[in-house]
């Protein structure tokens, strides 16, 4: 079971904790988990990822194993110590200002 660890914003809309837990076959990438938490939370379709292109929506990051995966490619396997469960998968809320 992957461990995924959302924004307080994606919380409320999915009315979950803080924490949630999904079923994933391999490869487990950031691709496959988006799609499964959007599969299992239909009103988190749009507010991660835009409905037609599905590009990581501006001010949300991508976080595990202590590492910025924001920017790698979607179908990059995530780490062993994610899909074991051990280590969450985290969706942060970006802060931007000056």
């Amino acid at each position: 079971m992957v461990r995924v660890i959302l924004p307080t914003h994606l919380r409320n809309l999915a009315h979950v904790g803080s924490e949630v837990t999904l079923d994933i076959p391999a490869p487990v990438t950031q691709q496959s988990v988006l799609d499964a938490l959007e599969a299992h939370y239909p009103m988190l379709r749009g507010a991660i990822r835009d409905h037609v292109t599905l590009q990581r929506r501006a001010f949300l990051r991508f976080f595990a194993c202590e590492e910025d995966l924001t920017h790698d490619p979607p179908d990059t396997p995530l780490p062993e110590a994610v899909v074991s469960g051990k280590e969450p998968f985290i969706v942060i809320g970006a802060i931007a200002g000056g």
